[in-house]
């Protein structure tokens, strides 16, 4: 039998260590079972099926996992005494954004959403118009955030958005994060509609300063709530014990262990859909001085037209068959055929070929795409010299994650190549040379992020385990 144990000394591996704690990702496909060893601070394997929100319960892919897992590692019985989880499944943790000025609060929200792990399916600045109310209820999101005003600045759009918002035909729980003064007032207005809702600090709270974090940690809590209600997902707490976090936030908390044990990271995950870049840096104290607006130490961005599975032939058009061509080898002709029977995972060698020439367009757009530049500009004193965008220049660490970077033969190369990006010495991004790599090998960051609040230790020794040089 399995399920969940009494004793954190659950199961004895061969005499030594234990197995005790699983994490589970489940994603809108797959869903992964992790073991791991917390005593002895191990990653003992994985197990792995088809997963079953779909079928509307998601404890039928969670047990089918977690009998892989056991039959890998040659058991005939094990119980557990800590889960946790990670998911992204049925379209992950879907999010509007709303705030006053676009470039300030709303920008400020969305950093928070992102960092969390969120996909952020629309953001308005201003007064919200019916228009953009009924694309919300068409959007049905699993949270709302509302922004709005610095503290002790202007008070009435966030007012007048909350009234909006607590009419809304759809029941989404609504954070909001804006002006300080307005907290009693919004509160009143989501208890007399009977809405949830949560309030944390202001995300904006003067101008050029972003305060993400107490956001971000209030996202994961509401995302924990809201998924243990959803269709699928409603028995997930007769086994997960721990926490639950959306995937790409786990992530992302798994990078921030990577920088405070090892130093400034970008992790890259090239997926069959999107494409995720998270980096943990303050960036150099010069490019900070020349900054036209402030970054999160933490951000995370996602690129939604660049995948190598289901955005495999929107990429092909993006780039061009014939540079793609030139990419493979291969004739832009060849290049439609292999298309025709392109495949989630790679068959033949010509499908490896293509895929691993999508897999490095993909990064090198997406890094291009999250890292800042330098920008010039003319006035009469000279030529004046602008950073525009996250700095990245300092960062000592390009950890690969994902099935792409972590799986195709020539992940390799690919890795190495986005070491050489900046050869112009216009991104914020490191010269050649500069990055050293690092592979989530076990396919384990989601896992280790959701740890780390429970098991430090665990986590700290498996993030340079796990996570080794290249």
């Amino acid at each position: 039998m399995w399920g969940v144990g009494q004793s954190p000394t659950v199961l004895t591996l061969k005499g030594v260590g234990v197995l005790n704690v699983l994490v589970a990702e489940i994603g809108s496909t797959t869903t992964v079972v992790n073991g791991f060893d917390v005593l002895g601070k191990r990653f003992l394997g994985s197990g792995v099926a088809a997963t079953s929100v779909g079928e509307g319960d998601v404890r039928i892919g969670l047990r089918a996992a977690a009998e892989d897992l056991k039959r890998k590692l040659g058991l005939s019985e094990f119980e557990y005494s800590e889960m946790y989880a990670t998911s992204s499944a049925a379209g992950g943790l879907r999010m509007t954004v709303h705030g006053l000025v676009y470039d300030m609060t709303v920008r400020a929200g969305r950093e928070a959403a992102l960092g969390a792990g969120a996909n952020i399916h629309m953001m308005t600045a201003g007064v919200l118009r019916e228009i953009d109310l009924a694309k919300i209820e068409g959007i049905a999101p699993n949270l709302i955030l509302l922004a709005g005003g610095t503290d002790y600045g202007e008070r009435d759009t966030a007012l007048v958005n909350a009234e909006k918002l607590a009419a809304l035909r759809v029941n989404s729980p609504v954070i909001y994060c804006g002006n300080v003064q307005n907290v009693e007032e919004i509160a009143k207005i989501f208890e007399r509609a009977g809405r949830k809702f949560y309030i944390t600090e202001n995300v904006y709270p003067k101008l050029d300063v972003l305060n993400v974090e107490p956001v971000r940690e209030l996202i994961y809590r509401a995302f924990e709530e809201h998924i243990t209600e959803a269709p699928g997902m409603e028995h997930i707490r007769e086994m997960v014990t721990g926490a639950i976090m959306p995937t790409p936030g786990a992530v992302m908390e798994c990078a921030r262990l990577l920088y405070d044990e090892m130093g400034d990271v970008l992790v890259l995950d090239v997926g069959g859909a999107t494409t995720d870049v998270h980096s943990v840096t303050e960036g150099s104290e010069e490019i900070s001085n020349i900054q036209i607006s402030p970054e999160p130490l933490a951000k995370r961005t996602v690129e939604g037209d660049l995948g190598v599975y289901v955005n495999a032939k929107n990429m092909c058009n993006m780039l061009g068959l014939e540079f793609l061509a030139k990419e493979t080898g291969f004739a832009a002709e060849k290049i439609s055929e292999i298309l025709e029977n392109y495949k989630a995972i790679p068959e033949t060698d010509e499908q490896f070929r293509l895929t691993e020439a999508l897999a490095y367009q993909a990064a090198s757009l997406a890094i291009k795409r999250h890292a800042g530049a330098l920008r010039h500009t003319y006035t009469a004193a000279g030529r004046r010299t602008w950073a525009e965008g996250k700095d990245l220049s300092v960062v000592k660490y390009l950890a690969a994650t994902g099935g792409a970077l972590t799986r195709l033969p020539g992940r390799g190369e690919i890795v190495r190549k986005l070491t050489e990006l900046n050869v112009s010495g216009n991104m914020l991004y490191p010269q050649p040379g500069n990055l050293r790599l690092l592979e989530d090998s076990g396919y384990i960051m989601a896992s280790l992020g959701v740890l780390g609040g429970q098991h430090a230790e665990l986590t700290k020794s498996l993030v340079k385990k796990g996570l080794f040089e290249s």
